[in-house]
């Protein structure tokens, strides 16, 4: 039986390689949205999550790589909220919208708020075949599609219109934070929103 001085029980190789990874991926996803991706180097987050930079390369082949498991990783936290509320308004469109709006307003209103992850990387990084950039595109496209599963279940005349009334009300909302007092951001979203679907429904 081997024993070890430091009283502590050895974790398996695997655990502690998740560990490795997670405090590497944690590091550059607060370096990256809080000072942008370009502006962070590969030696400042190895400096900042006290590893080695064979650690991080071992975990993430290229900074794209790690760029990208940023953004999924803000997709999942994103997309979690956005599922409970859906499921707590099953049966009620017009909650959920105004739920999903609640929610969202409530994030523009965080101190730390610094806009939407997928939309600033998407600035960063023009190049249309760029993989960040396909990540932030597949999460546009979610949220539309989300919205317009909203929109059906309303039973408006054009479900598609008022759904991409509804994306860029967000998208413009993610944008435009700086320009709402905290506590507007979600009367805004929310009167904005009820606004379109009355539109919407007298268009019908």
């Amino acid at each position: 039986m081997t024993t070890h001085s430091s009283g502590k029980t050895p974790k398996a190789h695997g655990v502690e390689a998740l560990d490795v990874r997670e405090r590497i991926l944690e590091c550059a996803s607060s370096l990256f949205y809080r000072q942008g991706v370009r502006a962070v180097g590969v030696d400042l987050v190895v400096e900042q999550a006290g590893v080695a930079k064979t650690s991080l390369y071992r975990h993430f082949r290229t900074k794209d790589d790690l760029v990208v498991a940023f953004l999924e990783r803000e997709d999942v936290d994103f997309w979690a909220t956005w599922d409970e509320v859906a499921a707590a308004h099953a049966s009620d469109p017009v909650g959920e919208l105004a739920a999903h709006m609640r929610w969202i307003g409530e994030r523009l209103s965080r101190s730390n708020y610094r806009g939407c992850p997928q939309i600033n990387v998407a600035a960063e990084f023009p190049e249309q075949d760029h993989p960040a950039r396909q990540v932030a595109r597949a999460h546009m496209h979610r949220l539309r599609s989300r919205l317009d599963g909203i929109a059906r279940r309303l039973e408006v005349a054009k479900p598609e219109i008022l759904a991409a009334q509804l994306a860029l009300l967000v998208n413009g909302a993610f944008v435009s934070s700086d320009l709402l007092v905290s506590d507007d951001a979600t009367q805004v979203l929310q009167r904005s929103a009820r606004a379109l679907v009355e539109a919407a429904r007298s268009a019908g």
